[in-house]
């Protein structure tokens, strides 16, 4: 288990992927990955710990933009198809 969570942490150091694209690359639960991340890997390695609370921090930022870019793009697909 230990292995795994310093596994998940060097992997999103690396790509910065987010939770589900780490789960699924790991093929555990969004769950899992995120108490690993989050609760897990604090008691495991303080160092990698801060590096993915930043990481982490930075997903939280760019979510309202994310969504809101796919919001605008399914509207724009909707419109399409109505004309």
């Amino acid at each position: 288990m230990t292995e795994r969570i310093k596994n998940e942490a060097k992997y999103m150091i690396e790509t910065s992927k987010t939770i589900r694209e780490i789960a699924k690359q790991f093929n555990v639960s969004k769950s899992t990955v995120h108490k690993d991340l989050k609760y897990r890997l604090k008691s495991i390695n303080l160092d990698l710990f801060l590096k993915v609370e930043n990481i982490l921090k930075k997903h939280i930022e760019m979510r309202h933009i994310n969504g809101g870019e796919a919001t605008r793009k399914k509207y724009l697909k909707v419109k399409k198809s109505l004309t």
